[in-house]
C-alpha cells in the first residue's frame, strides 16, 4: 500500500524533505513506517519517544493501523515561550 509521510520542524531537517511517499506491505501500522524510516535515516530515531504522530490529520498512536492512501505525520516536540 502507498502512504504519504510528512515531517515537521527538526524531523524535516533530518529527513531532508517535508514529504515522502512510501510503499509498505500490509497490514501496516505507523510503527511499521517509522521503523523503516529510521533504518534509512538513523538520526530520526532519537525523536521516537518524544514526538507526536497523526494519521490523516488526527492524532494517533504508533500502533495505529494504516490503509492505502493514508497520510502519516511525524511532529517533534516544540519548545518556546
Amino acid at each position: 500500500m502507498r502512504v504519504t509521510v510528512r515531517f515537521f520542524a527538526r524531523l524535516r531537517d533530518l529527513a531532508g524533505t517535508g514529504e515522502l511517499v512510501r510503499d509498505v506491505a500490509g497490514p501496516a501500522t505507523v510503527q511499521t513506517v517509522w521503523t523503516s524510516l529510521v533504518s534509512e535515516m538513523p538520526s530520526l530515531g532519537e525523536y521516537e519517544k518524544a514526538m507526536s504522530v497523526a494519521v490523516n490529520a488526527e492524532y494517533a498512536r504508533m500502533a495505529a493501523p494504516l490503509r492505502e492512501g493514508d497520510e502519516v505525520a511525524f511532529l517533534p516536540p516544540v519548545s518556546g515561550g
